[in-house]
């Protein structure tokens, strides 16, 4: 079998358990709140990740430069 068929039914699995669970959670009116994990996350958590996500920008924008 080739590498990109693996690929393919693999992704494609992948996107069926999460469209079966998406139908499940409307099915029976479960509510997800991505802004709770945000609110019980401790003050070192929160710093780490603005840091993490500071110096993915910063790498993105250094990349695009030298292009």
């Amino acid at each position: 079998m080739s590498l990109w068929i693996i690929l393919l039914i693999l992704f494609g699995g992948l996107l069926i358990i999460g469209l079966l669970f998406d139908w499940v959670a409307k099915k029976r009116n479960i509510k997800t709140d991505f802004q709770e994990g945000v609110k019980h996350a401790s003050e070192s958590e929160r710093i780490y990740t603005e840091k993490a996500l500071d110096d993915v920008r910063h790498k993105i924008g250094d990349d695009s430069n030298h292009m």
